[in-house]
């Protein structure tokens, strides 16, 4: 009898410091990742059918860099453009762009990015502009951004 007692008040013990290892491990802070967009260059470029005689449209391009500086690897990052200050309609003389879905050259995603690790992204298209001449316009849309759009942490 007194070994069944023995080895009932064993077993709750490890049972115990079982539980509470388990608990801790739960508890414990999770390290995240955080992407920043450390550098931006925009360019204006000249759409198709400049060949045509029809090249009065043009695009804003836009080549950076990512740098992860949070406390995690991640992965799948996603980098796109905005432009805060186009209008939504189609129109001339003006920078515009759409609601619509982002196409795959209007983002770039980054496979994987360690701790303090930088990378180059490339992205297209983030705002448009039609004029009735084939010259370039004088100036960039006032508010443009790129974003980190979405990234996940690696465990």
């Amino acid at each position: 009898m007194r070994y069944y007692i023995r080895m009932c008040i064993l077993l709750s013990c490890l049972l115990f410091a079982c539980v509470c290892l388990i608990s801790c491990d739960k508890n414990s802070p999770k390290k995240t990742g955080r992407v920043v967009v450390t550098d931006v260059e925009y360019s204006i470029r000249q759409t198709y059918g400049a060949k045509e005689g029809h090249g009065n449209s043009f695009v804003v391009d836009a080549n950076g860099k990512v740098k992860n500086v949070g406390e995690a690897d991640v992965k799948k990052v996603v980098v796109t453009g905005y432009c805060r200050s186009c209008t939504q309609a189609f129109t001339s003389q003006q920078w515009f762009t759409s609601d619509c879905d982002k196409t795959p050259t209007q983002k770039d995603t980054i496979d994987y990015l360690a701790v303090g690790a930088e990378k180059e992204f490339h992205v297209e298209e983030v705002a448009f502009f039609f004029g009735y001449d084939p010259s370039p316009p004088d100036e960039l849309p006032e508010k443009i951004e790129m974003v980190i759009e979405s990234f996940e942490t690696v465990e």
